[in-house]
Parts: structure tokens; sequence; C-alpha cells
């Protein structure tokens, strides 16, 4: 469930320039090539996580990375019914859903993942969502977060940021890019501060090269 998907239509000379489509609703609001700062590539290696019990994927469409590598445990929820149908992998579900309206019952999931989609949530609703979240999970349940640290900007021009991404499974690479509007000041202590106050723990922390992993437990 991205607040906007992963890879909208993209002008073809936009396209062609920077390879990577952008959540924009209309080709008179794509960015120039002016407007882009160009990062570099994030590399991610993804082991398989232990996990018992089913995974509620948000964001599942697009990639479909955690579907790919966890299948049949997965149910990936995103708000592109295109997303999800292109999707690859096989998960155990695939269903249409805001993230600030999960549509399951409480204490449903022992784990939930969001790979690369915060990114895309509007920054004002991310405390519904995690709301959300710990609502689904059980007790002690886990959520994954893998998601960018956006740049600082240095030309007041750039007011977008374009991934490439390249991430590694055990059994697959999968390359691609994201663009997205740069968000100031949201980097992995935005998500601390957002778990804290919605009755989550952090289990551990990852930070790399303009990207971070967060493992929290939702605590009794």
């Amino acid at each position: 469930m991205t607040l906007h998907p992963h890879r909208p239509v993209l002008g073809m000379a936009l396209a062609a320039l920077l390879l990577v489509p952008w959540p924009l609703a209309a080709a008179s609001q794509e960015p120039k090539p002016e407007q882009v700062l160009k990062h570099d590539k994030l590399e991610v290696v993804l082991p398989d996580f232990p996990s018992d019990g089913l995974i509620l994927d948000i964001g599942g469409g697009g990639e479909g990375v955690i579907e790919q590598l966890k299948g049949r445990r997965v149910v990936a929820v995103d708000l592109s019914k295109r997303e999800l149908e292109d999707a690859p992998g096989e998960p155990l579900l695939k269903i249409v859903m805001d993230a600030r309206d999960l549509k399951f019952l409480d204490g449903t999931f022992a784990t939930t993942s969001v790979f690369f989609t915060f990114m895309y949530i509007d920054p004002a609703d991310h405390a519904k969502v995690f709301q959300e979240i710990h609502r689904v999970l059980k007790p002690g349940g886990r959520l994954l977060i893998w998601d960018v640290v956006f740049p600082l900007r240095t030309d007041p021009r750039q007011i977008y940021v374009l991934y490439p991404l390249h991430v590694k499974l055990p059994a697959a690479d999968i390359n691609t890019g994201y663009g997205v509007k740069i968000v100031e000041k949201q980097g992995p202590e935005h998500f601390v501060s957002l778990a804290k106050a919605s009755g989550f723990e952090v289990v551990s922390r990852k930070d790399e090269q303009g990207w971070f992993f967060l493992e929290m437990k939702k605590t009794a």
C-alpha cells in the first residue's frame, strides 16, 4: 500500500533520461532534469529472515521484494491494483488496501514488513500507519522497516531524488530505481520516535549508505 504507486507512467523523454518513473499524477507535473538529484546506488543485501505465522507486507506491489523472499507466508497490500497485479512472487494474498485503515482484526499478524514504502507515504500519515500496524500485530510481533535517508539539498532547484537500487536476495537479484520528492529531516530517528509513541520498542538498527533498517517489537 503506497500512497503513491512505485511505478506510475512517466513521459517518454524524461523516462529515457532518468530510467525511472515518478509518483506524480500527470505529465505536466513530471520533474525537469535540473530538479532531480541522482543518489548513489543503494546496495541492499536481504537474507531470509526468520518469521512465525503470516507476514503483512505494506506496499507489496511493484517489485514484490518480500513476496519473492517469503512466498506464501506473505499477505501483500497496496493502494494500487496494477502494482499488485504486476508484482512477481507468489504471496498467499494480494489485497488492494490503505495502510491508514487496515481491514484486518486486531492481532492478526506475527510480522509486518515495510520495504522502501514509507518514502512514498505523506509524513503526516506516518503516525496513523504505525498505529494500524501496531493494532494488527500480535503481542510481541515484529515490524521490519527498510527505507531511504533523504539527502541534504545543495542546489535549491533539486526537489526530487532518484535512488538506483540493487537488492540481493538469496535466489535473485533485483535492479530497480525509486524517484520521490525530497522530504527534509526524514531518516531513522523519525521512525524511532514514531515507534516509541506507538508502543514499539526498537530491537535492532542498521545504518547504511543512503538507507536504513529497523526491527521493532510490539510491547505487551
